[in-house]
C-alpha cells in the first residue's frame, strides 16, 4: 500500500488545466462562432476561443462559465443557464508555449445571445462567421472543427434547429437552418418529406400561409412540436466545407 506521507509532488513535472469554449449561433443566415482577441501573451492580439485557467478550487465546468462571463461580458446568470456540452480533452504536449497545458473544451449552439464585449484578459469579443474565421491561437481551429462536427450531429437526433426559426416558420426556413449548420444543400422535397414524417418534430399553424416571394403559392406555417428527439434521426449528407 502506498504511504501518502512519502508522496513528493516535486517529483512530477507541473502542468495546468484550462477550459476553451466553442460557442455558436446562427446570425443573418450564417453560422457564427464567438471569438475573443487576446490581450496578453502568448499570442497577444490574436483571435482565440474564450477560455482560461481552471482555478485550484473550481471544477472545469465552473471555470468555463466564469471565463465566458469574464471575457465576453455575458452576465453570470446567463452563463450559468447556458447549456454547455463537454466536447473533449486536448492534451498534446506542445499545444501551449508557456508550459504543459491540458484543456477541457466545451461547446454550445444557442439562439439569441447578446452582442459580446471584451473583459478580463480579452481585449475584444465578437461573433464571427465560422467559415471565415481568422487564424487562431493555440489549437483552437481544431477545437472549432471538432465542435462544429458535434453540433452538426446534434441536429441529426434533436429538435434544436427549430430554436433558430421564428415562432411560426416555413419548412424552407427550417431547411435553411440545417443547411447553415451542416454546410450542405439539401433536396427540398426529400427534406420536407422527412420532417413531416417525424412524429412531434413540427406542428401546422392555423391561419393564412406566408408568401415567401416568387410566383409560387404561399408556404404553410409550422411551429416546433412536442418532441425533444427525432425518431428516426434526420441524417446529414457529407458536408462540403
Amino acid at each position: 500500500m502506498n504511504d501518502a506521507t512519502t508522496y513528493d509532488p516535486h517529483a512530477f513535472e507541473p502542468f495546468a488545466v484550462t477550459v476553451d469554449l466553442a460557442v455558436f449561433t446562427v446570425r443573418e443566415g450564417r453560422l457564427h462562432v464567438l471569438l475573443i482577441r487576446r490581450g496578453q501573451d502568448p499570442y497577444a492580439g490574436a483571435w482565440a476561443l474564450p477560455g482560461g485557467f481552471v482555478l485550484p478550487r473550481e471544477s472545469a465546468e465552473s471555470a468555463a462559465r466564469r471565463e465566458l462571463a469574464e471575457e465576453t461580458g455575458l452576465s453570470r446568470e446567463s452563463a450559468a443557464a447556458l447549456h454547455l456540452e463537454q466536447l473533449r480533452t486536448y492534451s498534446e504536449p506542445d499545444r501551449d508555449p508557456r508550459m504543459r497545458v491540458v484543456s477541457v473544451a466545451y461547446t454550445a449552439l444557442v439562439p439569441g445571445l447578446p452582442e459580446p464585449r471584451g473583459g478580463g484578459d480579452a481585449a475584444h469579443a465578437q461573433w464571427m462567421p465560422a467559415d471565415g474565421a481568422p487564424a487562431l491561437a493555440f489549437d483552437h481551429a481544431r477545437i472549432i472543427a471538432d465542435a462544429r462536427d458535434r453540433i452538426g450531429a446534434k441536429f441529426e437526433y434533436t429538435c434544436l434547429a427549430t430554436a433558430f426559426c421564428p415562432r411560426a416558420f416555413t419548412l424552407g426556413e427550417l431547411q435553411q437552418v440545417y443547411e447553415t449548420v451542416w454546410g450542405v444543400e439539401l433536396d427540398r422535397p426529400n427534406f420536407r418529406r422527412k420532417v413531416l414524417a417525424t412524429p412531434g418534430f413540427v406542428e401546422p399553424v392555423e391561419g393564412a400561409p406566408r408568401r415567401t416571394g416568387g410566383r409560387g403559392k404561399p408556404a404553410a406555417l409550422y411551429r416546433a412540436g412536442t418532441a425533444a428527439t427525432l425518431h428516426p434521426p434526420l441524417l446529414r449528407p457529407q458536408r462540403r466545407f
